[in-house]
């Protein structure tokens, strides 16, 4: 009998946490930078697109002129992109993500449907954050915990690697995969104003097991003293974000393809200048 793996993002969990920061008044700076990044990539694309599909409620200003005319879509509680009926008139030739796919479970899954949703050579561009984002408080917290409790709880979500990305997309259908990643390192004058910003994006924790149990003062006390004596600079705490750039088409004809083996038309060693050796058997 096969087995159902079970969720590792908790999607109500994630929601109700998008809706409050929604409500706070806070600096989403992150949103902001890989907005700026999105469309410098789309800047990059001297095609100009007429339906643009938006994952998410808005479309920012800095994405909203390169593409004539925009729909938003999210996804449900299934994990199924949720077009509006008035909209599917056939494909768009432009989808866009800012987040949106950051508390998916099946991200394969998902980058198929945005990549069914595409018309043949129509571009896709996501952003979400992976690597060694909020490493330093991922080990600060299993530090405490490991020392006040005796183990870890599930506290920063497992985020993908760079490297990861572009095999994913492959899954997703996509031709052309490229992935790739910008560094941002902020300092704090303290944890309590890194735990503020966290919930003013919305990347308070939504792993669906959680503890649900209040975090005990001493393993508060400990994160705080391993963090200020791990990760601190001039005083002041250090948080990395690394925010992953994917970039796919959906499959074409007129696109570049890969040669098949054996049909290069020259040998490695003329286009070097060297000599081509046998290779000796032991």
């Amino acid at each position: 009998m096969t087995q159902t793996r079970p969720p590792l993002f908790d999607f109500s969990a994630a929601q109700r946490a998008r809706a409050r920061a929604h409500r706070l008044a806070g600096d989403r700076f992150l949103e902001q930078a890989a907005a700026e990044g999105l469309a410098d990539r789309l800047q990059a694309v001297t095609r100009k697109f007429e339906r643009g599909l938006w994952i998410g409620d808005a479309v920012p200003e800095e994405i909203a002129p390169f593409a004539q005319g925009w729909t938003c879509a999210e996804f449900d509680a299934r994990e199924m992109l949720a077009v509006p009926s008035s909209s599917q008139q056939g494909p768009f030739d432009l989808a866009v993500s800012l987040f949106s796919l950051q508390w998916i479970n099946d991200l394969p899954g998902a980058l198929i449907q945005v990549r069914q949703l595409l018309k043949p050579d129509g571009l896709f561009l996501g952003a979400l954050l992976g690597g060694g984002t909020l490493g330093e408080l991922r080990e600060s917290f299993a530090h405490a915990e490991t020392a006040t409790r005796g183990g870890i709880s599930p506290r920063v979500a497992p985020l993908a690697d760079v490297r990861d990305l572009g095999a994913l997309l492959q899954r997703g259908g996509f031709a052309l995969p490229v992935a790739d990643v910008e560094r941002l390192t902020v300092l704090y004058r303290d944890f309590f104003a890194l735990a503020r910003d966290l919930r003013a994006h919305g990347l308070t924790n939504a792993m669906a097991e959680r503890s649900r149990l209040a975090l005990r003062r001493d393993t508060l006390a400990g994160l705080l003293e391993h963090y200020a004596g791990h990760h601190s600079e001039d005083g002041k705490l250090r948080a990395r974000f690394d925010t992953l750039y994917l970039t796919g088409w959906a499959p074409h004809q007129s696109q570049q393809q890969p040669l098949k083996p054996g049909s290069a038309k020259a040998r490695l060693a003329e286009a070097l200048g060297t000599a081509e050796l046998p290779l000796k058997r032991t």
